[in-house]
C-alpha cells in the first residue's frame, strides 16, 4: 500500500493505520445501503440547487463571509463530476447517517486497493466498488484532450497522497495529469492554465480540487474564485459543494421548498446550540459547521475536562458556526482486538454508488485516529 498505492500513512508512529479486522456485509444489506446513499445524494443535489438561489440562507449555514460574497456575485463554475461520501453507522434502529462529505471526500486508495488486496485473501467475498475508477472516468470525460490538474492544500501528507494516487490512475489510463498548487494555476477569462510544471502551456481540461473550500479564503482570491464562480474549466467538486458540506444544513431544511425525506429519516435530530441541552445532557454532542475528520465533534465524556471547556467556549463564542446533534448508539462489533465501532462511508459519484470506505475505532467517536478497514460483500 505504501510503495505501490500512495498510502504513505499506513503506519503513524507505532500504530498501524490499516486495520487487520475487515467488515463483512451481506449483498442484500449492501444493496439497501447503496440505495439509501443514492437517495440522499439526489436530495442533497436538489437542496444545493435551491440554496444557490437562496443567498439569504448562506449565513445560517456558517459559510464564511468571503465565500458568501463570491457565490452571490458570480455564475457557478460547471462541475466536472459530483463526488460525495455519506457516513453511515449501524444502530439498534438500523442505519443512521452522521454527515455527508460533499466538498472533498477522500479514502480512494484505501477503498480501491486495500479492499481489493484483502478480498484476494478472503474467498467468497467481493469489493463494494472502485471509486478511483469512477472519479477517473468522470474527469476523463470532462477533460477530453486537456490536462487534468489536481490541487490540494500544501503541508498535509494525507491530502498529498490522495492527489498523487489519483494522478497515477489518470496516467495509467493515458490521460495527461499534473499535481499543481493554487499558485501554479493561471486564469484567463475563466479558463485555467498551468504556469509551471512539466505540462505548462497545455490546455487544462478539468480540475480535481482536494482543497477544503473554507481553507481557500486564506489565499489570494484570484487564485481560487474561478473554482466557485465564473470559471469555464470544469471542477470536481465545484466550490458550490461548500453549501451542502455544512453540518448546519439541517437547520435550514424547514425554510426550503425541497423535500428531504430520506435525510430526515436517517440523520439524528439537529438543533441550534441555544435550543439543545448539550452542556448538561450526555445524549447530545456539538460540532462545528465545517469540521474535518471529526476534529471538532465533541462528546463531554470522551474529552478531558480542559478539552471540553475549550470546545464549549469556542461554541459559545461563535454559536452560528456550531450546532448540537442528538447522539445515537453505534453497535460495536466483536474482534480479536476487542469491540470495534464501524463507520461505512458510501461514495456516490454523479448519482451512482461507487463503493464504500470503511473505518473502525475502539470508541464510539470516528475521528483521525480511526483505522482504515476493508469492506467486503459476501453472498
Amino acid at each position: 500500500m505504501e510503495l505501490r498505492h500512495h498510502k504513505w500513512d499506513a503506519q503513524v508512529g507505532d500504530e498501524l493505520a490499516l486495520s487487520d479486522a475487515s467488515l463483512l456485509v451481506s449483498r442484500s444489506a449492501w444493496s439497501d445501503l447503496a440505495r439509501l446513499a443514492e437517495e440522499v445524494f439526489a436530495e442533497t443535489r436538489a437542496v444545493e440547487d435551491e440554496l444557490l438561489l437562496r443567498p439569504e440562507l448562506h449565513g445560517a449555514l456558517g459559510l464564511p463571509r468571503a465565500l458568501r460574497q463570491v457565490l452571490r456575485e458570480g455564475i457557478p463554475t460547471p462541475a466536472a463530476a459530483r463526488i460525495m461520501r455519506f457516513d453511515f453507522h449501524w444502530t439498534r434502529e438500523g442505519w443512521r447517517l452522521s454527515e455527508v462529505n460533499a466538498d472533498v471526500p477522500g479514502g480512494y486508495t484505501e477503498t480501491t486497493h486495500w479492499a481489493r488486496l484483502v478480498a484476494a485473501e478472503a474467498p467468497g467475498t467481493t469489493v463494494t466498488g472502485d471509486p478511483t475508477k469512477a472519479v477517473v472516468d468522470a474527469l476523463c470525460r470532462a477533460a477530453g484532450d486537456g490536462v487534468v490538474v489536481l490541487t490540494c492544500a500544501p503541508g498535509f501528507m494525507e491530502d498529498q497522497q490522495v492527489v498523487m494516487h489519483l494522478a497515477n490512475a489518470f496516467r495509467e489510463r493515458g490521460q495527461a495529469a499534473e499535481v499543481a498548487s493554487l499558485g501554479q494555476l493561471r486564469w484567463t477569462k475563466g479558463r485555467a492554465g498551468l504556469g509551471a510544471g512539466l505540462l505548462a502551456g497545455r490546455e487544462v481540461g478539468a480540475i480535481f480540487r482536494f482543497f477544503q473550500a473554507e481553507w481557500l479564503i486564506s489565499h489570494p482570491p484570484e487564485s481560487w474564485c474561478c473554482l466557485f464562480v465564473d470559471g469555464h474549466t470544469p471542477v470536481a467538486n465545484p466550490g458550490t459543494a461548500a453549501l451542502v458540506e455544512s453540518k448546519r444544513l439541517p437547520l435550514v431544511w424547514d425554510r426550503l421548498r425541497t423535500p428531504v425525506p430520506t435525510w430526515r429519516r436517517l440523520l439524528p435530530e439537529t438543533r441550534e446550540l441555544g435550543a439543545a441541552p448539550w452542556a448538561s445532557d450526555e445524549g447530545w454532542l456539538i460540532k462545528s459547521a465545517y469540521c474535518n475528520n471529526g476534529d471538532t465533534v465533541s462528546i463531554r465524556s470522551a474529552l478531558t475536562a480542559s478539552e471540553w471547556r475549550r470546545r464549549s467556549w469556542s461554541a459559545r463564542l461563535s454559536p452560528r458556526q456550531w450546532l448540537a446533534q442528538r447522539r445515537f448508539q453505534v453497535l460495536p462489533l466483536a474482534s480479536a482486538r476487542g469491540a470495534l465501532y464501524p463507520c461505512v462511508g458510501v461514495y456516490v459519484i454523479d448519482g451512482s454508488c461507487a463503493g464504500a470506505y470503511g473505518r473502525v475505532t475502539s470508541g464510539p467517536l470516528i475521528d483521525f485516529t480511526a483505522r482504515d478497514a476493508a469492506i467486503l460483500i459476501y453472498d
